[in-house]
Parts: structure tokens; sequence; C-alpha cells
């Protein structure tokens, strides 16, 4: 059974750190990432990992967030540094074969809360 689990949100004030966690069970060979969503903003694709195992980032965070991927544990982390405001907002982890559109992807976990204080 495919399934995502996310972790590693909380709150913590604008210049912070946090990394979340994303166990992944029965995703060998798919591409992952993370996405993210405000309320009462659109979805927002935030760091994913590609086929050739390069990783791709929203303008937004380039330079302050990374995205990694721990096959041993099956696991996807997202090192979020340098936290603004703006980051606040529920991440989602998400997963589907590499060659399907972002936005049509599959699978998703429940989601974890990241809350920037300025």
């Amino acid at each position: 059974q495919r399934q995502l689990v996310e972790s590693g949100g909380g709150s913590v004030q604008a210049g912070g750190s946090l990394r979340l966690s994303c166990v992944a069970s029965g995703f060998n060979g798919y591409c992952m990432g993370w996405f993210r969503q405000a309320p009462g903003k659109e979805r927002e694709e935030v760091a994913f990992i590609n086929s050739d195992l390069s990783a791709t980032y929203a303008e937004s965070v380039k330079g302050r967030f990374t995205i990694s991927k721990d096959t041993a544990k099956s696991t996807l982390y997202l090192q979020m540094n340098n936290l603004e405001p703006d980051d606040s907002a529920m991440y989602y982890c998400t997963a589907d074969f590499c060659n399907k559109l972002k936005a049509q992807w599959r699978y998703t976990g429940q989601g974890t809360q990241v809350t920037v204080s300025s």
C-alpha cells in the first residue's frame, strides 16, 4: 500500500529553520517533492527531485530550502532555513511517475503545518 507520511512542521520565528520529513512507502522509482498551500492562496510547487536526481525549486525558496532523499530510509526531506512569514502554509509531500505533470500527481500525504511569525 502506497503511503506518504509527513512530519516536522511547527511554529518558528522568522529567520528560523525547520526540517520536514516524509516517509514514503511503495514509491520506489517515483519522483517526489513538496508543495504548499496557505489559506486563500493557490497551491505552490516548492521543491522536487527529478528523474535525473536533480532538484527543482520555486523561485521564492531558492537558496533557503534544500530537498534531499535518503533511499535507504525511504524518506524525503525538506530543509528550510531563513524562514519568512510568507512560508507559512500546510506543506504536503507528493509523488508520482516522473513523466506526469506535477499538477496531476496522484499521491499526497496528509500535510504538516508550518507557521512562521515575524
